[in-house]
């Protein structure tokens, strides 16, 4: 990410009052019952667990989930959906007030309130009851919730749409367009969280996220070939006019189909109790990103580590702001020590760049008692491209270079302060008294050197030119250097 990731949280998922800050998500919702219980006979009337039931739980489920989490993520939600006439309905709706959910609840008298049951053992799931009516609904049903729906568009001005679709009979095809009409009439953009076969009735929104097994379905290929998924899910993404695609690979983290390239996201979960609701989590916080203004890659990431924090979690459970915030600062501390690396899995990384189209820029240095002058220069060195990595003299180097009494800071001390920048993307130390031969290994992009120097005369340089990049010299800021710092320090 190009911010660091805690700060973009703090924007992305604070409570606003503007439209930009509220999700309009339609589709199937339902109620998750659970009964807790101890499991430690077997029936004796037949060979199963006896669950001796201590406690119960209700959770929204289906699509009021995924507006159970734009609520934890401290986003405004409204949510539209089919219920019946009976006692879960109400159920429902009370809990949907409780949670600061808008509802906008089609009632029809044909159709049971969808409502699932689970037994639970010991935290194991024993069984599940679902209560669920399969035939079409009605016209005049589907007919009513799209008018809800458009007025909401037009008088709550929702900053995005989700669809969640369970394949319960809500999104049928003409609301699925309907609503894909209305919402690229008023350019909000739309997101699916799509199930069955028919794809065909989301076209024309801005994305889908299918799991692996889901787009192997929708691309008729083999639910563990993932090199066939993967181009048929880009195809898919192409034939229905989609800004984006990201499939969600279980451990295997995400995939992103985005204009004809694939970026994969690695799974960040620790421990998997409950893969549940998960899917709902990463299209929430998906939404959220992009109402942040962030990339459908940066978007993608935060729904990756937000669907990591889930699956811990047993039963259906939404993602919380703070619980978010907290993994996010995590990995923000493991990633910043993850940028000093050895030249070997410097070149692997960089690889990894170029494979996504990046651009690479490189410069180096001492970087000895960091002040605002180093800051601001590999700011705008960073400015060049969109990776930056930072050659680090060694303290022998440096001694070579500055003195005896070089370095004040010892060069591992160097490299994790330096790695705790967000301009910096990867660090790695180098023992020569120059690091040409560094950059004709890693041959950059961009070459980017402070100070005086002839784009001629920086080392290095030749091997760049050569292999088609561009030497850039920066000027430093004046009045900032560690000489001055050092002399500073002497006379006070």
């Amino acid at each position: 990410m190009n911010r660091p990731l805690a700060e973009v949280v703090h924007r992305a998922f604070r409570r606003e009052a503007h439209s930009s800050a509220r999700v309009l998500v339609v589709g199937d919702l339902m109620l998750d019952r659970y009964l807790w219980g101890d499991v430690d006979r077997i029936s004796p009337e037949a060979p199963v667990p006896v669950v001796r039931v201590t406690h119960s739980s209700e959770r929204l489920g289906g699509s009021a989930n995924v507006a159970a989490n734009l609520v934890g993520l401290g986003l405004e939600a409204a949510l539209a959906g089919h219920v019946g006439f009976d006692a879960d309905a109400l159920r429902i709706e009370e809990m949907l007030v409780e949670a600061g959910i808008k509802p906008l609840l089609s009632r029809t008298r044909d159709r049971a309130t969808i409502t699932k049951t689970r037994v639970l053992g010991g935290h194991q799931q024993m069984l599940r009851l679902d209560q669920e009516d399969t035939y079409a609904i009605a016209e005049s049903a589907s007919q009513a919730l799209l008018e809800s729906v458009f007025a909401s568009l037009d008088s709550w001005q929702p900053g995005v749409v989700i669809l969640s679709d369970y394949a319960k009979g809500t999104l049928n095809r003409g609301v699925c367009q309907a609503l894909i009409e209305a919402a690229r009439e008023r350019r909000i953009p739309i997101l699916v969280d799509p199930k069955g076969h028919d794809y065909a009735k989301y076209r024309g929104a801005t994305a889908l996220t299918p799991n692996q097994k889901e787009a192997a379905e929708a691309c008729n290929c083999g639910a563990r070939d993932v090199e066939a998924i993967l181009a048929g899910a880009e195809l898919l993404r192409r034939e229905l006019a989609l800004s984006f695609l990201p499939v969600t690979r279980g451990e295997h983290g995400i995939a992103l189909m985005e204009a004809g390239k694939v970026i994969h996201l690695p799974a960040t979960a620790k421990q998997v109790f409950d893969v549940s609701g998960a899917g709902d989590t990463v299209i929430a916080t998906l939404a959220a990103g992009l109402l942040a203004g962030l990339s459908p890659t940066d978007s993608c990431r935060l729904a990756n580590l937000a669907a990591g924090v889930v699956v811990g979690k047993v039963g259906t459970m939404p993602i919380g702001r703070d619980e978010l915030l907290h993994e996010i600062e995590w990995q923000d501390a493991a990633g910043q020590a993850d940028k000093i690396c050895d030249e070997d899995a410097l070149l692997r990384r960089v690889a990894r760049w170029r494979d996504r189209g990046e651009k690479i820029v490189f410069t180096n240095g001492c970087f000895d008692l960091l002040h605002a002058g180093h800051v601001t220069y590999l700011e705008m060195a960073r400015a060049q491209g969109d990776r930056l990595v930072l050659g680090l003299n060694t303290d022998r180097s440096v001694r070579a270079l500055k003195g005896a009494n070089r370095p004040i800071i010892g060069e591992q001390d160097r490299a994790r302060v330096l790695a705790a920048l967000e301009s910096v993307d990867a660090v790695v130390l180098f023992d020569e008294d120059t690091p040409e031969r560094l950059i004709c290994h890693i041959l950059p992009d961009v070459l980017v050197k402070g100070g005086d120097y002839k784009p001629e005369d920086i080392a290095g340089g030749d091997c760049v030119r050569k292999n088609g990049g561009e030497v850039h010299v920066l000027m430093f800021v004046d009045g900032r250097s560690t000489s001055r710092v050092i002399a500073t320090i002497k006379d006070g």
